[in-house]
């Protein structure tokens, strides 16, 4: 019987395909989409606020989250609608 030898590298080459082809199979199942969700860091500087202020929109309800061990996620879609809710015209009347 002739035996196989596996290396380290062999492993981690077997990893990165598996983890590719999971990650491929729940984006075309529709299970997760790509840069969905951003932690907080992100989203302070897409809306130039501070934690504080971060902080209070989820508090008050403002801006939906999602908590995973103890890291905040925030749905990108969620937050580009929120800014186009809040949009205020030229004249400073809200849209």
């Amino acid at each position: 019987m002739a035996a196989n030898i596996i290396t380290t590298e062999d492993l981690e080459e077997f990893r990165i395909k598996l983890l590719s082809e999971i990650k491929d199979l729940l984006v075309t199942n529709g299970r997760i989409g790509i840069d969905q969700w951003i932690k907080s860091g992100q989203v302070m500087n897409k809306l130039e606020i501070s934690p504080g202020t971060l902080q209070n929109f989820r508090i008050n309800g403002t801006i939906p989250f999602s908590k995973l061990g103890g890291i905040i996620y925030y749905d990108v879609e969620k937050i580009n609608e929120i800014l186009e809710n809040n949009e205020i015209d030229f004249k400073g009347k809200a849209a």
